[in-house]
């Protein structure tokens, strides 16, 4: 009998017992799906927090004072600020082999106010590198130029957030805006960066030259009676070890400070791409343990379909017994068996693989989860429930293809 033949009857008896058929391919469904959702938000996580590295810029170091939180974010008047512009521009200096650059940062919060509009967002003193350093780029205008840097000129580059905030659709490129009641001329928009590490809107944010954020901006702070700021920005070279670097820098501002060996470290040096990647680990594991317990459904529907196959054995063994009787070989009997598991795992697995991926985009929707349905991972988890089919029907398969036709077709 040929293989068409062969696959006619075994859908023919499948259609027969459709509701049980439907049954059996439940834990299949159920398999596929959970492995698809749990591929999908895994790999979205992974995702973003890929998204979140390469918004950071690549090799990233950050030195904070050691008074302030992360980010630099605690700025209050009477702390102690132990870095400064000086301690960034040696570190360019002394370490040219190890570094792109340093860039220091001063820090601040308040209202941004343009015409009636107002908007409550932080603000950075910044000098040219820190664009590099930081990876940022711009989706309208220009940068600073040295005389603005310099001259604590009343210019500023907004994010995305701000411009949408303050302006709506309107373009933002020479419009005036007011920190502190010191206007500014906006001459940029940062091309948008989305979420940081710590989930905060890294298009909220107003750039300008740290002069004038020191000079004009800050007022009478501490920051702004000093050269103090509150964190150096530091991109190592590609294929430079960073923890050679860190090394380098640790010393280097030691020696700035005159620390004694055995003498705590007055700033915090941190390597955000190494957390970065670490979260980007753990997100990967955290994707491969979830689908392997959603694989468990998998191992369940399969036994389900071998369990259900032996019962259909021992039901239609007298039809077993009359087709061998008539000429059917014990092969054509393990095909069709074979044939009607590995076809409930395929339907099975095609159905989950539909529901999976409206579950996964459903999920996406209400949690505002990053969702990544992957080709390769849809094409797998099919072929992982053909696989189910195979495995857990040839047992079914092999009894009914052994039976005697003789005492097949004695059996009531």
């Amino acid at each position: 009998m040929n293989f068409y033949a062969t696959l006619l009857i075994a859908l023919k008896a499948l259609r027969v017992n459709l509701l049980r058929s439907a049954l059996t391919m439940l834990g299949i469904i159920i398999g596929v799906a959970a492995v698809i959702i749990m591929i999908a938000v895994g790999s979205g996580a992974q995702e973003k927090v890929e998204s979140q590295i390469k918004s950071l810029g690549a090799n990233l170091l950050i030195v904070f004072s050691a008074s302030t939180s992360h980010g630099g974010a605690r700025s209050a008047a009477g702390a102690t600020h132990t870095i400064s512009e000086d301690d960034a521009y040696a570190i360019a200096r002394e370490l040219p082999d190890y570094l792109v650059g340093a860039a220091p940062a001063l820090r601040g919060s308040g209202q941004i106010v343009a015409g009636n509009s107002n908007w409550s967002s932080t603000f950075y003193g910044i000098t040219p590198d820190y664009f590099e350093v930081r990876a940022w780029t711009l989706a309208d205008g220009r940068y600073f130029d040295p005389a603005e840097i310099n001259g604590a000129a009343k210019v500023a580059i907004i994010g995305q957030t701000v411009a949408t905030s303050l302006f709506g659709d309107e373009s933002p490129i020479d419009q005036v805006i007011r920190i502190r009641n010191v206007p500014l001329t906006v001459i940029g928009v940062l091309a948008s960066k989305g979420q940081s590490l710590s989930g905060n809107d890294q298009d909220d944010v107003v750039l300008m030259p740290i002069s004038t954020a020191r000079n004009r901006v800050l007022g009478a702070t501490v920051l702004a009676k000093s050269r103090s700021v509150g964190s150096i920005s530091i991109k190592a070279r590609d294929g430079v070890d960073l923890k050679i670097a860190e090394e380098k820098i640790r010393d280097l501002l030691r020696q700035r400070h005159r620390l004694q060996p055995g003498q705590d470290d007055d700033f915090n040096l941190r390597n955000l791409t190494e957390i970065l990647q670490a979260r980007e680990d753990s997100s990967r594991v955290m994707a491969m343990l979830l689908a392997a317990v959603a694989s468990v459904s998998l191992l369940v529907g399969g036994i389900g379909i071998m369990n259900i196959m032996l019962v259909s054995v021992t039901e239609r063994t007298r039809e077993i017994g009359l087709r061998r009787a008539v000429g059917a070989k014990s092969g054509d009997i393990l095909r069709q068996f074979l044939i009607e598991a590995i076809t409930l795992s395929l339907i099975g697995g095609l159905i989950g693989v539909l529901l999976g991926s409206l579950g996964a985009e459903l999920i996406g929707e209400l949690a505002g989860w990053p969702i990544r349905l992957s080709p390769f991972a849809t094409a797998l988890a099919v072929s992982f429930a053909a696989g189910i089919g195979i495995f857990f029907g040839y047992y079914p398969a092999r009894q009914a293809a052994r039976l005697s036709p003789i005492e097949a077709l004695r059996h009531e």
